[in-house]
């Protein structure tokens, strides 16, 4: 009996130490229920978009317009040989590249055979000068043998009246007024030779006259040409391609070396006529007119030019200023070209920083206008389809319409709009929301370098 209830126990015990752990935790689970609080209650927020933004820049803004062409020396000397020869000096320093000061011989032909020709025109103008000299001299001795026979003629005239007197009287025989007579009139004759011979002096001391003149006229074309056997510089230039060496035979007319002037370089870059055109305030447009010149032009225009070399991360500049327009427009472009010129490139050099400028180098041509004052300019990116987006007083967004003026470069130039001073969205808003709620996050580099461009400088980095 006592066996039985131990085995019952035992079993007791066993199903107690099973089901303990399910009690514990089912009594865990109820308190836990019974002592847990309610679902927090969220009050539902408004959502806001962090935003870029910049305060509008009113500026004095500089209208710049940008063109690239090459460099060329206005003055290009291609020297010839103008008398045949053989060449018997060079300069040393004629050769490619080389620096050349003006008036300095660089070349001189043989010029023997022209110092030959200058001295036969020499002779030949002696000669003639020596036969009008004996001309006047014979001049001077038929007009004193006129004279001389002038008053034998008046003696002759007076012996024959008398002698006709006496014939009349019978003193005399009608022979001796036959004879008389004779003399007087071979007397005559003596005179109108002289008189004939003297009126033939003008027009053979013309013809010694127009003599000398050709031969004056050939010996200045002889010395003309024995100056040309001396081939000095014009101006101040730098030597291109030479093709001549010494001992060579040359011809008239043989190119001989190229050279460049070196006193200034002229760029002609090219332009779309709209910016030439946004260069100009309206009132300097209304004053163009038929016939307008080049001078007036450059007045009307006003305009600083600056000339840009750049190579990779190096970049080099010269001022230089507006010289002309070209004539007509590009056919293929329909580009207009304008010429700017930078005086004493040579002279502008520096080591290291900036070279000569040469011809053929590509450039570009920045032309800046004029400011114009309290001028109201954006970021390309802040305006779509005509529309920007601005953040109002309470921080929502707003949009309005601008109008534009003219794009320049990265930036726009408002004609209305804008007072200045707003607070523009220039991140994408997408989507834009009238009144949505915004976090205006200021981008003042992106305001900075705006101001820098529109102003025409660089902006601070």
């Amino acid at each position: 009996m006592i066996k039985q209830v131990l085995r019952i126990l035992r079993k007791c015990s066993r199903t107690a130490l099973r089901l303990l752990p399910v009690a514990v935790a089912a009594a865990i689970v109820i308190v836990l229920v019974r002592t847990r609080s309610g679902p927090v209650k969220k009050v539902a927020g408004e959502f806001v978009r962090p935003m870029r933004v910049i305060e509008a820049p009113v500026v004095a803004f500089r209208p710049r317009a940008k063109g690239y062409g090459l460099a060329e020396p206005p003055r290009v000397w291609q020297a010839m040989a103008e008398v045949k020869g053989t060449v018997v000096s060079i300069h040393p320093r004629l050769d490619s590249g080389a620096l050349i000061d003006e008036g300095m011989v660089l070349l001189r032909i043989d010029p023997t055979e022209y110092e030959l020709a200058v001295a036969q025109r020499k002779a030949s103008i002696a000669e003639t000068q020596a036969r009008l000299d004996e001309l006047a001299e014979e001049e001077r001795s038929k007009k004193a043998s006129l004279e001389i026979e002038k008053r034998s003629l008046v003696f002759a005239r007076q012996s024959l009246e008398r002698l006709q007197t006496l014939l009349q009287e019978g003193a005399v025989a009608p022979d001796a007024v036959d004879r008389e007579e004779r003399g007087a009139l071979q007397q005559e004759q003596a005179v109108q030779q002289l008189e004939n011979a003297i009126a033939q002096i003008p027009a053979r001391r013309e013809a010694l006259t127009a003599a000398l003149a050709v031969h004056e006229a050939n010996l200045k074309q002889a010395e003309l040409d024995l100056a040309k056997t001396v081939i000095r510089a014009p101006f101040d230039c730098r030597l291109g391609d030479v093709r001549i060496k010494a001992g060579q035979v040359v011809s008239a007319n043989q190119q001989l070396f190229e050279a460049h002037g070196t006193n200034a370089v002229e760029i002609e870059a090219q332009f779309r006529p709209e910016q030439l055109r946004n260069l100009l305030p309206v009132e300097k447009r209304r004053q163009f007119e038929p016939g307008i010149t080049m001078e007036r032009l450059r007045q009307i225009f006003e305009l600083t030019v600056t000339i840009r070399l750049r190579s990779g991360d190096w970049e080099a500049t010269w001022p230089a200023r507006f010289d002309r327009i070209r004539e007509s427009v590009d056919p293929r472009t329909r580009a207009i070209s304008v010429v700017a010129v930078v005086d004493d490139p040579y002279g502008q050099v520096v080591p290291g920083v900036r070279p000569a400028l040469v011809r053929g180098m590509y450039c570009e041509m920045e032309l800046q206008a004029p400011p114009r004052p309290r001028t109201v300019v954006l970021p390309r990116s802040a305006v779509r389809n005509g529309n920007i987006y601005i953040v109002d007083n309470e921080g929502r967004l707003r949009s309005r319409a601008v109008h534009i003026a003219f794009v320049q470069d990265d930036l726009l130039v408002l004609k209305s709009g804008l007072e200045g001073g707003e607070t523009v969205i220039v991140s994408d808003p997408a989507p834009a929301i009238e009144g949505m709620k915004v976090e205006a996050v200021a981008d003042t580099d992106l305001r900075a370098r705006l101001v820098a461009q529109a102003e025409g400088r660089e902006a601070t980095r």
